[in-house]
């Protein structure tokens, strides 16, 4: 198949999350017909709730100063090759088509057989793609992010050479559990024995359950707690901070937000883990990118893209909206997903703004603007079809306007493709 009928594909396939059969069955078994290509890899595992694609990003970068990195990374915003990327640069449309026709034969060959139950899922498949690519460009150290819980995420077949956990929060309950603890069990899952581990600051009842699965590996952690950070300086497009404990660093984070303080600082710790440089650590660092999250894409009028599409997100960016845009008026296009915690989301986000503009994304399992208005409220809602038809309201935004578009990354991702 060629690249637009592979995408096609893999969408009959059907959505990552609706579809999930979660388990690490079919997976294992198609790579072990490949002869098991992340076993030539040295592979940093991140999960967690929030932040893991920041944290994976940062790495990365740092990383990649002195090693030939391979990057997993999902969702996507415009095109699925993002998720695959090699030294920072998404794989051609081409190396995507060719990997995936390898994996479909296999799994092909595999049901013909009888060793599979059903054709592997969308995020299977590409995890597949993702790790039988990385061996064969030979990349030195990889970065693979989770894709849902831990303990059975298609990512789990990997041996890595270190593990991180991101903060961990409330998502996904329908498949990890409705209690904070039940999640960090899931998330606890990418733990093994021999594999030392790092944790940014948590919850307290994640951090039980995340301490207690560490205990009875033996395994050594790495705690963003244990160091200090000091001479923090927050802007609306970035941090910096000096970090001191086993080092002293001087962090630069390109990425908005506070939140992204703790991102940035897991980050480091892991890279001290690693063996990387602190000038290795503060370059990569400050250089990072990443799309879509607190992503700033026009000034006249200021629009900012960011995900906020669970409660903790929701909580990152109304305390960005209020630490920065006191004074500004704020209008809100969120638009998202049936799955998700819209009231709770709502009930955080909206009241930062004197404008709301609830829409939908172009997706099957949207969330209709018409039934947003009836979970979520607001005194200045309005009603819009599609983005485009929300951007329209917005035509007359003023130079003291600032207008956020938010909710689900599909929305962002159409967003960019129409603002950029």
């Amino acid at each position: 198949m060629n690249y637009p009928d592979s995408v096609q594909f893999l969408y009959s396939l059907g959505n990552e999350v609706k579809t999930v059969k979660l388990g690490l069955e079919r997976i294992a078994a198609v790579l072990e017909a490949l002869g098991r290509p992340q076993d030539q890899l040295r592979i940093v595992h991140v999960a967690g709730t929030n932040g893991k694609g920041s944290t994976c990003a940062m790495i990365e970068a740092a990383l990649r100063s002195s090693r030939r990195t391979g990057l997993f990374t999902s969702p996507h915003l415009a095109e699925p090759t993002e998720r695959i990327r090699i030294n920072g640069e998404a794989i051609s449309s081409e190396r995507f088509s060719e990997a995936f026709n390898r994996i479909h034969l296999k799994v092909e060959e595999l049901l013909e057989a009888g060793t599979i139950d059903m054709h592997t899922t969308y995020f299977e498949t590409v995890t597949a793609m993702a790790l039988l690519v990385f061996a064969e460009e030979q990349c030195e150290e990889v970065v693979l992010e989770v894709g849902l819980g831990g303990r059975l995420d298609a990512t789990n077949v990997v041996m890595p050479e270190l593990c991180v956990i991101t903060q961990v929060d409330f998502d996904h309950e329908a498949y990890l559990g409705k209690s904070l603890e039940g999640i960090a069990g899931e998330k606890a899952g990418i733990l093994k024995a021999s594999v030392p581990a790092v944790f940014s600051r948590q919850r307290e009842e994640a951090e039980r359950v995340l301490d207690a699965r560490a205990a009875s590996l033996s395994i050594p952690v790495g705690r963003t707690q244990s160091w200090t950070i000091t001479d923090l300086q927050m802007g609306a497009r970035g941090s910096r901070f000096h970090m001191s404990g086993e080092r002293d660093l001087n962090i630069t984070c390109p990425l908005a937000g506070e939140h992204q303080v703790e991102n940035a600082a897991t980050a480091a710790v892991a890279l001290t883990r690693l063996g990387v440089s602190d000038s290795a650590i503060e370059t990569g660092i400050a250089q990072t990118e990443w799309a879509g999250r607190l992503e700033r894409v026009s000034e006249q009028p200021e629009i900012i893209l960011d995900g906020a599409h669970n409660p903790a997100g929701a909580r990152a960016l109304a305390s960005y909206i209020e630490r920065f845009y006191q004074g500004r008026r704020v209008r809100l296009i969120y638009g998202a997903m049936r799955d998700k915690a819209v009231a709770e989301i709502g009930g955080i986000l909206f009241p930062k703004a004197q404008q709301v503009i609830v829409t939908a994304p172009r997706q099957d399992r949207a969330l209709s603007p018409e039934t947003m208005r009836q979970i979520a409220d607001h005194p200045e809602m309005q009603v819009a079809p599609r983005l485009e038809d929300a951007l329209k309201m917005i035509e007359d935004a003023g130079k003291d306007d600032v207008i956020f578009i938010t909710g689900s990354l599909f929305l962002v991702a159409e967003a960019r493709a129409l603002l950029k």
